[in-house]
């Protein structure tokens, strides 16, 4: 995963960094608006990936939802849109394990395709998309215990959250040098 993956981000980036109690919306319609301009040269090439198709789908009904619900009715969205969005990319990511890893479809844009079905590149995946899953999953629960009646704070509705996902790159950028190296150690790495 590279900066290609990063860009896959970027609308959940943007929405997460808009978005408040009273600029979700606002932050909605960005992020669906950067998914869909994202989910341009994907297409034309062939290959959309599966976080691109969330995001259209996610920003999309938010956009839809802050257009047609009453807002008496949103306000439980107000609250809790960020964790909402973490919580829904760890269901996806690591629901994901189950088929193909979502980093999967990005790392064969930058591997050649003769080790995608190799070991190594299989466990490489596994092991980043489980990373991914289980700090958004993480961000989710630090999104509810960041509200005021759990007595949140900053620590844990932005500084720990973002120090997770900037570990999350740094081991994404990390782990696959690493088994590389390993492999070429132990004589396992694939010809």
């Amino acid at each position: 995963m590279g900066a290609k993956a990063f860009l896959g981000f970027v609308p959940w980036i943007i929405f997460w960094v808009v978005s408040g109690p009273s600029t979700w919306e606002f932050a909605a319609g960005g992020a669906l608006v950067a998914a869909l301009i994202l989910l341009i040269p994907s297409h034309e090439r062939g290959r959309i990936k599966l976080l691109e198709i969330v995001s259209v789908l996610f920003f999309g009904a938010l956009t839809i939802a802050g257009l047609v619900l009453d807002r008496s009715g949103l306000m439980w969205l107000e609250e809790y849109a960020q964790t909402i969005s973490s919580a829904v990319l760890a269901v996806v990511v690591l629901g994901s394990l189950a088929f193909v890893p979502f980093t999967e479809q990005y790392a064969r844009e930058q591997v050649p395709q003769r080790f995608w079905s190799t070991p190594q590149f299989k466990h490489v995946n596994r092991m980043l998309t489980l990373v991914w899953g289980l700090v958004f999953a993480a961000c989710a629960v630090l999104g509810v215990l960041a509200q005021p009646d759990h007595g949140g704070s900053p620590w844990l509705n932005w500084i720990i959250p973002i120090a997770l996902l900037v570990g999350a790159f740094k081991f994404t950028a990390w782990y696959p040098e690493h088994v590389k190296a390993e492999a070429r150690a132990t004589g396992t790495a694939p010809a």
